[in-house]
C-alpha cells in the first residue's frame, strides 16, 4: 500500500478521527488540510442506508450549487431543427445531431454534461454504452432530456453548477462541493443545496437510517468525519 507523503501527514495531524465535525468547523479544516499546490476539490461522501439492489430504495437526483464548481462546463445539446437555434442562443458549447452522435462514437468526449431533446433520445440511446460509464448519458430522471422549450433554463443549470447524484453499488453518494479557493460561505451554501437535495429525494422504499455517515474531504485529503445532526437539518433558504 503506498505510503502518504509528508504533506499529508503534517496536514493530517490537524485531524481528531475521533471527532465528528459541525459542517461549518469541518469546511474549515478541510481547508486548512489542504497540502497541494493545485486548487482541490472539496468533496461529500455520504454512506446510504438503503439497498441499492432494490428498486424501490434508488437514490438518485440533481442539486443545483448556488456558487457553483469553480470550474468552466462545457454544455452538449442533442438537438434538431428549431431546437438547435434555441440551445445555441441559449449558450451551449456544441449542439448538433447525428454528426455529434458519429463523433463520439468516434471518440471524442470533450464535454462535461450532455442534455438531450426528447427526439433525439432515438438517436442518443446508442450511446448509452460509451455516456453511461462516464455519468453523461441524458435521462429524464436527472433532468436532462427536456422539451424544446425547457433547454434555455436547463443550460443555464448546467452553466451555475448543477451537479446529478446517484446511489452506487456500494451505497454511498460522493458529490463535489467547489474549491478549496471557495470562502467558507459559498461551500457552507453549496453544501446545503446538496443536503437539501439529497434528503427530499428520499425514495418510499427507505427504511430506517437514511444517511448513516457523511465524511468531508478534498481531492487529496483525509476524511473528516460529519455531525450528522447539524449537517441533515442544513437548508438552502
Amino acid at each position: 500500500m503506498a505510503r502518504h507523503g509528508k504533506n499529508y501527514q503534517e496536514a493530517v495531524k490537524l485531524l481528531d478521527k475521533a471527532k465528528a465535525y459541525p459542517p461549518r468547523e469541518a469546511i474549515e479544516l478541510a481547508k486548512k488540510m489542504a497540502h497541494t499546490r493545485f486548487d482541490e476539490t472539496v468533496e461529500l461522501h455520504l454512506r446510504m442506508g438503503v439497498d441499492p439492489r432494490n428498486a424501490s430504495q434508488q437514490v438518485r437526483g440533481v442539486a443545483l450549487l448556488p456558487y457553483g464548481l469553480g470550474k468552466t462546463v462545457r454544455v452538449l445539446v442533442f438537438a434538431q431543427g428549431e431546437a438547435v437555434k434555441i440551445a445555441e442562443t441559449a449558450g451551449a458549447d456544441f449542439v448538433g445531431g447525428d454528426e455529434l452522435v458519429k463523433k463520439i462514437e468516434g471518440g471524442w468526449l470533450d464535454f462535461d454534461t450532455a442534455i438531450a431533446t426528447l427526439d433525439m433520445m432515438g438517436k442518443v440511446g446508442k450511446l448509452g454504452k460509451i455516456l453511461g460509464r462516464r455519468g453523461l448519458m441524458p435521462n429524464p430522471k436527472s433532468g436532462t432530456v427536456v422539451p424544446a422549450g425547457d433547454l434555455p433554463r436547463v443550460i443555464g443549470d448546467a452553466r451555475k453548477g448543477r451537479v446529478e447524484f446517484k446511489l452506487d453499488r456500494t451505497a454511498i453518494i460522493h458529490l463535489p462541493l467547489g474549491k478549496v479557493s471557495f470562502e467558507d460561505d459559498k461551500l457552507m451554501g453549496n453544501l446545503a443545496a446538496v443536503v437539501e437535495a439529497i434528503v427530499k429525494a428520499r425514495p418510499s422504499g427507505a427504511k430506517g437510517q437514511y444517511v448513516r455517515t457523511a465524511t468531508l474531504t478534498t481531492t487529496m485529503g483525509a476524511g473528516i468525519k460529519l455531525d450528522l445532526k447539524p449537517t441533515l437539518s442544513l437548508t438552502s433558504g
